[in-house]
């Protein structure tokens, strides 16, 4: 099966301002044009990034074509981490995508630093996986076997200059990943916990979305706080036609939420 992989949202934002001030604060919410969201596949004959278009609904409310769940912004961030149990996928036919993570970046910068599972179909087919990337290098993908109901936790740490430190352990099979990696200048701008439909398809659209069984993020931390102390940005997940793909939750207790799928289109 082909793989593709996500990179950054990047340029999402809150979504505030006019057109002509993009990503700029601003009192009201309204419709903004992301610099990036983009990602990045990775197949024998295709490659690509593209800017998606957000829009702005409620205070603190941002719609994206492939982004659902949580961001802090506004500042610079150390570190982030959260907790998941590995969903399972129903697949019926062709290939269809969904990854949930946890990162820094790529919410209104050009960079990502990440590390999360996956379940892709191919055709009737559920795939489990997980990885990290730090775009705009290429993902790795870890060789662990993933089943659905592993427990994931997953943290990215800057530790300064260019020093990440990317962690996932999948504690029900006993298993983890401590990945020491490096970019240089990158903004820390964002820190998101997030399930996705990645992109892209050959011309450059977002893939489908994987039917995935609901999903719930527990124990979401940014820099030693509940992510809800940061007054993220919640984030939902929109078809071309602006249907919602998957419904995300209110935080709870500041630091969980669940997601649900809607539709794969």
């Amino acid at each position: 099966m082909l793989r593709r992989w996500c990179v950054p949202l990047a340029g999402l934002g809150l979504v505030l301002g006019s057109l002509a001030a993009a990503g700029t604060a601003s009192a009201a919410p309204q419709a903004a044009r992301v610099i990036g969201p983009a990602a990045h596949l990775v197949t024998p004959d295709s490659h690509g990034t593209r800017p998606l278009t957000a829009q702005g609904g409620r205070a603190n409310e941002a719609e994206s074509t492939n982004w659902s769940g949580y961001a802090a912004s506004g500042s610079t961030y150390k570190t982030v981490s959260a907790s998941w149990t590995e969903p399972t996928g129903t697949c019926s036919s062709g290939d269809q995508y969904a990854a949930f993570w946890v990162g820094l970046d790529g919410y209104s910068s050009d960079s990502v630093e990440q590390t999360g599972s996956e379940v892709d179909c191919d055709g009737r087919t559920p795939e489990y996986y997980s990885w990290y990337e730090m775009y705009p290098a290429n993902p790795v993908n870890f060789s662990n076997a993933v089943s659905p109901g592993d427990h994931f936790t997953g943290s990215v740490t800057f530790n300064g200059g260019s020093s990440y430190t990317l962690v996932l352990s999948d504690t029900t099979k006993g298993w983890k990943h401590t990945v020491s990696a490096s970019l240089s200048g990158a903004a820390n701008s964002s820190a998101e916990v997030i399930a996705e439909a990645p992109c892209c398809t050959a011309s450059g659209g977002i893939l489908p979305l994987t039917h995935f069984s609901p999903v719930t993020f527990t124990s979401a931390t940014v820099d030693g706080e509940t992510i809800g102390s940061f007054n993220p940005t919640e984030i939902v997940m929109i078809d071309s036609s602006g249907r919602t793909r998957d419904s995300i939750s209110s935080l709870s207790g500041g630091n969980s939420f669940t997601a649900t799928w809607l539709r794969s289109n």
